[in-house]
């Protein structure tokens, strides 16, 4: 990315006097990396321009983007905080202080080979960081982005070790701000580095399924549209296939690729919620529904915001078809996530729609709410106050480490078996004790951030019915009665197997 190319996309977006600050923002960056060089042999600068390059496509603020180009500076060059915030404003100086410290709470985030007492500082600094204004996790993930799309000039092991950071830090980080976009691409990088033999081999599996799908799926296509049109719905169609990260998980869960059946799914994005049901109507008047397959994620959102109907038909011709059906507002939230929110002009959405589509958001998302319309006036130049961009994000949340230093989130309130199910269902099965930090805890200890916690098992320990009232997780209570079900079902067997038959 070089600076005259920067330039031209962000005076696509932005008004004239905010290219001028971006135009002098890059003048700095470059003056503040002279002689500073990239892996690649590429002079530094080009990766600062790449990250704002990412932030004008995901519709950033411009004090976002000044802080994409300067990202970098406090930490690797002599520009100081104080410059900043003299040549840019405050707001800038806060979201380079914000990432700067993301950078440094990184390398004591991953990678732990024993509980060491830093381990909770670094998380702290992280936390706080991301506590202070949600723009900086926005910018350290396009700064993540173009890392991993460079990845190829890192050695083999730094390759392994940013690639591993990014799947298990970066990418549920984008998807708990909903950004689905992004997390697709950083999952995507990071699995082709970390497993590229299952990779290739996942992708050239899908690639075949999809060649072979499309010509019937047009079909599909061609005929919905063309009754929505005669229904008069105003519309738009497309295709989604799924991601190879995606289906590599999904296959290990289910083994065959045939019971798969959302490869590819056709979107139908539509003006409002009552057209949203209306489609779902129209398509079940068209082909039969696999009603188990139905999920109304516009009355119930994703604890990420995620707002859209799904819902899987069979056609005549016994295909089978998963279509996702939403609202514009709903579509630019799906794809960019809060980011989503930054971008304001005249010919996107009006406020009023805005908040009608937000103020439909149950009370534990109002969170989502309140950040989207502090950015939407940000973005707007509106006054707002720089309390309104904090983001609980994790406020809700606790990090815990496994003895290999992996870290888990789970709910505030959690309990051991609640992290063992996280990590495989038959580990928790067999589980009768568990060290904390080094100390033996029971079963009803309550989680706090930042524990150091190990699983002991025994070969004859038996998931109990009283641990339902041990797990706070749905995950962990779905597993334990499934597991409570086949062993209860087991005993049965077992007694009426034992009662003499009588002789006829």
């Amino acid at each position: 990315m070089k600076k005259d190319e920067l330039i031209k996309l962000a005076k696509n977006t932005y008004a004239e006097a905010d290219v001028l600050e971006l135009d002098f923002a890059i003048d700095v960056a470059t003056k503040a990396h002279q002689g500073q060089k990239r892996k690649s042999g590429e002079p530094y600068i080009t990766h600062p321009l790449a990250v704002a390059a990412n932030l004008i496509t995901w519709g950033m603020d411009t004090d976002s983007v000044i802080a994409g180009i300067l990202h970098d500076t406090v930490e690797d060059t002599d520009l100081t905080l104080a410059e900043i915030e003299t040549n840019f404003g405050a707001d800038v100086a806060l979201l380079v202080d914000g990432v700067t410290k993301v950078s440094q709470a990184r390398s004591g985030m991953r990678i732990l080979d024993s509980y060491l007492p830093q381990t909770k500082d670094n998380l702290s600094k992280l936390l706080i960081a991301v506590g202070q204004d949600i723009r900086v996790i926005i910018i350290k993930l396009a700064d993540r982005l173009h890392n991993m799309q460079t990845l190829q000039y890192k050695s083999p092991a730094k390759q392994k070790k940013i690639a591993q950071e990014t799947l298990e830090v970066f990418a549920p980080l984008a998807d708990r701000l909903n950004m689905g976009r992004v997390r697709v691409q950083l999952e995507e990088l990071s699995f082709k580095y970390l497993n590229p033999h299952e990779y290739l081999k996942t992708k050239q599996l899908l690639d075949s399924r999809v060649r072979k799908s499309n010509r019937k799926l047009n079909a599909v296509r061609r005929a919905v549209g063309n009754k929505l049109n005669d229904e008069k719905i105003s519309h738009t169609i497309d295709g989604r296939i799924k991601s190879v990260y995606s289906l590599y998980k999904k296959l290990d869960r289910v083994g065959n690729i045939d019971d798969i059946y959302d490869l590819i799914a056709l979107r139908i994005v539509v003006e409002d919620v009552e057209d949203c049901y209306l489609v779902l109507g129209v398509l079940h008047d068209m082909y039969q529904p696999m009603f188990d397959r139905i999920k109304d994620y516009i009355a119930k959102p994703k604890a990420n915001g995620y707002q859209s109907l799904h819902t899987t038909v069979t056609t005549p011709q016994g295909q089978i078809v998963e279509f996702q059906i939403r609202t514009h507002a709903m579509h630019e939230y799906a794809e960019r996530g809060l980011a989503a929110s930054f971008y304001f002009n005249e010919q996107k959405l009006t406020d009023a729609y805005r908040e009608k589509q937000l103020a439909e958001l149950p009370g534990d998302l109002r969170w989502i709410h309140d950040l989207q319309t502090a950015a939407a006036h940000a973005r707007a130049g509106k006054t707002y106050s720089a309390e309104d961009l904090k983001l609980g994000l994790f406020e809700d949340r606790i990090f815990v480490f496994s003895p290999k230093g992996d870290i888990y989130d789970l709910p505030f309130g959690s309990y051991p078996l609640d992290y063992a199910y996280r990590v495989h269902s038959d580990l928790a099965a067999r589980a009768s004790g568990f060290m904390v930090n080094s100390t033996m805890r029971s079963f009803d200890y309550v989680l706090q951030h930042g524990d150091h916690i190990e699983v002991l098992t025994n070969k004859s320990a038996k998931p109990k019915q009283d641990w339902l009232s041990l797990v706070k997780t749905p995950h962990a209570k779905d597993k334990l009665k499934s597991q409570l079900r086949r062993q209860n079902g087991g005993i049965l067997r077992q007694f009426a197997a034992a009662i003499p038959r009588r002789k006829k």
